[in-house]
């Protein structure tokens, strides 16, 4: 899967849960810049590992103590290749 298509898949799931058009979406954007709350970071995972048919490991009780920084758009597009990657060499 290219790099391009993991973002956009990223960018349009992220939009969506955030009632936005994928244009307002930038790659430094963070989940809150978003005005994505807590349960709508958790149903943006769920979709998320749903399209790319892997498992993130995110504590949604304990996001700071997770080994998958959501911290921007950019952040999870890169975790998200690692673990595509990841899943590839399994």
């Amino acid at each position: 899967m290219s790099d391009t298509t993991v973002r956009e898949k990223v960018i349009a799931i992220l939009a969506e849960q955030a009632m936005l058009e994928p244009s307002d979406v930038t790659m430094d954007s963070s989940p809150e810049d978003l005005g994505i709350d807590s349960l709508g970071l958790v149903e943006s995972i769920f979709a998320i590992e749903e399209a790319f048919d892997i498992s993130i490991p995110f504590n949604a009780n304990e996001p700071d103590q997770s080994d998958f920084d959501i911290s921007s758009v950019a952040t999870i597009v890169a975790g998200i290749k690692t673990l595509i990657a990841e899943q590839a060499d399994a």
